[in-house]
């Protein structure tokens, strides 16, 4: 063993780097620690700063902790990029394995970024607002542990006090003068007493304001503010413009009868929800009403491909517009034609839920064949909804009113709602589309009749 003085070895380590192994390799107050006899140990004289100290130096400066880079996930087979929207973590925030570090906007869903590994975020090598594409790094994590020990504050008496050796000792030299308010009364002399002090302005008060004077004219803001679109409702835009540019579009329109339907509601909804946990909606009647209809008119179910080929599809898939705060989705629900109505309410449910909360994947949003947008629910009575491209049709229906209707002769009030369908009229005829709506309107004005179909 070499036995070169220990100051020679000072000089080989700058100061904090020794007193910092000293406290690891002792795990005690720097006051216990046991130094050699020829090290000079540094004096903390606040408390605080040593507790600061502790913290910013640790072991990872002698051995660097190893990172990790956390990359944009695989999205889907139609996206390869996005806008990185939000950081949920930002520089030395701890994060576990599997939480969500960030969020990427794409055209139709956010997209969460995971850390693969629990560590410590020691870079982030994106902005929001920037464009990523799929594999690209984003946020820089080194796989430390976390360091619990380092966070638990200091016994209180630690804290009390962080005054140095010389401004205790100055405090001591310091005379103590004290105040009396009153005297001992000298012999043959009037006590004269002491007038209380009150505090004195020399600012000269402002007159008030008058009230009651002249109001001006209220002035109109003429600002303005620009927001940049995002990425879903650019994509929508896309979407709708080139439905627009691709389809013949026209509109037919009928009205139906709900009374029984609303009856049937009224009679079931109870039950329904104590037995399957789901609120009995509208939904889910003109769902499987459209349904029907569509197994007896296939062309509003098909679609054009290639501008030459019709696909025909013996099966119905759901498309639902749902609006949620930064735009509209339209999750899909699968198979409708072999769903009962309360089945068709649940996955309705569901894919509602899981649009509010974001939490939609790519495979909720693919395909359909056939699209019901409810715009009732805000309160609309009439509109013409728009195609869905590659579909050939969407079925839109309104907010149930009260209106007088001739019934056998007779005016009464019932509740009416109108419906739409606006088809592609390269396929589908002008029959076919007032014959699916006519099949709609007979389901939903006898419900008992779509036990039957």
């Amino acid at each position: 063993m070499s036995s070169r003085p220990m100051h020679y070895l000072r000089g080989c380590y700058p100061r904090a780097l020794r007193t910092t192994s000293a406290l690891h390799a002792s795990s005690i107050l720097p006051s216990r620690c046991k130094l050699p006899s020829t090290v000079r140990p540094i004096v903390l004289t606040q408390k605080k700063n040593w507790q600061s100290s502790l913290r910013q130096f640790s072991a990872s400066a002698l051995h660097a902790a190893e990172t990790k880079i956390i990359c944009v996930p695989s999205m889907a087979e139609s996206i390869s990029e996005g806008v990185l929207s939000t950081f949920n973590r930002q520089v030395g925030d701890y994060v576990e394995q599997d939480e969500e570090v960030a969020s990427i906007e794409t055209d139709k869903i956010d997209v969460a970024v995971n850390a693969p590994h629990s560590g410590t975020i020691t870079k982030l090598i994106v902005s929001e607002g920037d464009t990523v594409t799929v594999g690209q790094a984003v946020i820089e994590i080194s796989l430390e542990k976390r360091d619990t020990t380092s966070q638990s504050p200091l016994p209180p008496q630690a804290e009390q006090t962080s005054e140095t050796p010389q401004e205790a000792t100055q405090k001591q030299q310091t005379p103590t003068r004290e105040i009396t308010t009153s005297q001992e009364p000298t012999k043959g002399a009037t006590p004269t007493p002491i007038p209380m002090t009150t505090s004195t302005s020399t600012t000269t008060p402002q007159p008030v304001p008058n009230s009651q004077g002249p109001v001006s004219a209220f002035q109109g803001s003429r600002s303005e503010t620009k927001v940049k679109m995002s990425r879903l409702r650019l994509r929508t835009a896309e979407r709708l413009k080139e439905s627009q540019n691709t389809a013949a579009f026209l509109t037919t329109f009928n009205e139906v009868d709900m009374s029984k339907i609303m009856a049937f509601r009224s009679q079931n909804k109870d039950d329904v929800l104590q037995k399957h946990g789901v609120k009995l909606g509208f939904m889910g009647p003109v769902a499987r009403a459209s349904a029907l209809a569509l197994r007896e008119i296939p062309a509003i179910n098909a679609s054009i491909e290639n501008d030459d080929t019709i696909v025909f599809r013996d099966y119905i898939d759901l498309s639902v517009a749902v609006a949620i705060p930064n735009g509209l989705v339209t999750p899909v629900l699968r198979n409708i034609e072999r769903r009962s109505i309360v089945e068709i309410e649940q996955g309705i449910a569901e894919l509602g839920k899981k649009a509010r909360d974001g939490k939609l994947t790519m495979d909720d949003l693919t395909g359909g064949s056939f699209t019901i947008s409810n715009s009732g629910i805000w309160g609309s009575l009439f509109g013409t909804p728009i195609i869905n491209i590659p579909q050939t049709a969407v079925l839109g229906i309104y907010g149930i009113q009260q209106r007088p209707v001739a019934i056998d002769g007779q005016v009464e009030i019932r509740p009416m709602m109108y419906t739409a369908l606006t088809y592609d009229h390269r396929l589908v005829d002008g029959r076919e589309a007032v014959t699916f709506l006519t099949l709609v309107k007979k389901y939903l004005e006898d419900p008992a009749s779509m036990l039957i179909a």
